[in-house]
């Protein structure tokens, strides 16, 4: 088992944003996947700096990635402030937004 980047971030739509009822990907907060000889880094951001949820939610990233590689995975916290513009269309949708 490998897991290569589209495997990964395919995967991570099953990690749920609880606030929002919406996964990750579709949120725009899987900033990145490098999937790198030794390791896969994960960059995401939260929809807010203060999100209470932030540490499990990188806990679930972190886990789920980790079924779908045979790599260690690091899930690192990017510094790039969330917009609505970064969801999906469908996502915005379901929103109404």
């Amino acid at each position: 088992m490998q897991g290569d980047a589209g495997e990964i971030r395919k995967g991570l739509r099953d990690v749920i944003d609880f606030e929002l009822g919406l996964d990750v990907v579709s949120l725009g907060l899987i900033r990145g996947i490098e999937v790198e000889d030794d390791r896969v880094v994960i960059t995401m951001i939260l929809t807010s700096p203060m999100c209470p949820m932030a540490s499990f939610m990188m806990n679930q990233v972190q886990e789920r990635a980790s079924e779908l590689t045979d790599k260690p995975v690091e899930v690192k916290l990017g510094q790039e402030l969330w917009k609505v513009d970064m969801m999906e269309e469908e996502a915005r949708e379901v929103l109404n937004i």
